[in-house]
């Protein structure tokens, strides 16, 4: 055998092994999100067993651990969604906006300057951005609602979103900016030549270009806010309140999770088992936006012809 046969067979030795793990790493990765699923999916038949699935997904009271518990989970996804839209109404333009100026205006001195500043929110606890939104920003909205005559709960909605969506900032902005400054300058180019202006060329070159990793950036902001706890915990409260005024103290599907499993009820009673049902609920809805997300990034794919991802 001559030397080049023998490394030819050692590169190929080497691809194989290569591929072997990638395959493994795949078949764990589904393995997993099935297991996630299955484990969930089997105590929420339990519940089920026990309790009316439709009283659950439309009853208005939540009230366990009581003679005659109720478990309508509507409140509880009330205030998931309310807090949810709060944040990304603050996550959302400043995100973005800060990851269009840092890619398309501000100096390569400037940028290297502000993008780690922006993304040190990132590494800060979330308990820390609760006494934030406890201590400083509740109090603020307390006061602010006052002032034009409105009454405003020191656990609010609002004060919990607001610091959400701060904490959320960095994750949209710092993928933005990466999707947006992948698309080719000769796009940029070709816009300024044929006369456009620089916000022209953003607006209707760059950004739809980008579209399908803003979406992608915005979709895990999404899922960050829907899964967090520590902050509403801290700042909105632990009532399952049915109201759409962001002044009131409301809570989320995960605090109640939370709060389901680490009381001192049974693991086989309602009152535990409803943390599973409320989870499978938010497995759903979370696996229903990805398919949105999915399906609106093929569209601008196919529209523009360009993969930022």
């Amino acid at each position: 055998m001559t030397p080049f046969e023998t490394r030819n067979r050692s590169r190929e030795l080497k691809e194989k092994i290569i591929k072997a793990l990638l395959i493994i790493a795949s078949i764990i990765s589904i393995l997993t999100t099935f297991g996630i699923l299955f484990s969930i999916l089997f105590e929420a038949i339990e519940f089920f067993h026990l309790r009316s699935f439709w009283y659950f997904i439309t009853g208005t009271e939540w009230s366990p651990g009581i003679i005659g518990s109720k478990f309508g989970a509507v409140p509880i996804f009330a205030g998931t969604f309310v807090i949810t839209i709060i944040a990304m109404s603050v996550a959302i333009p400043i995100g973005l906006g800060s990851a269009i100026y840092m890619s398309e205006y501000a100096s390569t001195n400037l940028r290297n300057a502000l993008k780690p500043l922006l993304e040190i929110l990132a590494g800060i606890p979330t308990v820390v951005y609760g006494f934030f939104a406890a201590i400083t920003v509740a109090p603020f909205v307390v006061k602010l609602a006052s002032s034009v005559g409105l009454e405003a709960s020191f656990n609010s909605a609002l004060a919990s979103g607001i610091v959400m969506g701060i904490m959320i900032i960095p994750v949209i902005s710092s993928l933005s900016d990466d999707v947006i400054r992948a698309v080719p300058d000769s796009q940029r180019k070709a816009s300024l030549g044929l006369g456009l202006t620089q916000g022209e060329t953003i607006k209707n070159i760059v950004l739809p270009s980008a579209m399908p990793g803003i979406i992608s950036a915005t979709l895990l902001g999404l899922s960050k806010a829907l899964g967090e706890t520590m902050i509403v915990v801290m700042a909105a409260g632990l009532r399952p309140n049915l109201s759409f005024n962001p002044l009131e103290d409301m809570t989320t599907v995960t605090v109640r999770i939370v709060d389901s499993l680490v009381g001192d009820q049974a693991f086989n009673s309602p009152a535990t088992l409803s943390a599973f049902a409320l989870g499978l609920v938010l497995f759903v809805v979370t696996l229903l936006l990805n398919i949105i997300s999915l399906v609106m990034i093929k569209k601008f794919k196919e529209k523009y012809k360009v993969n930022t991802l």
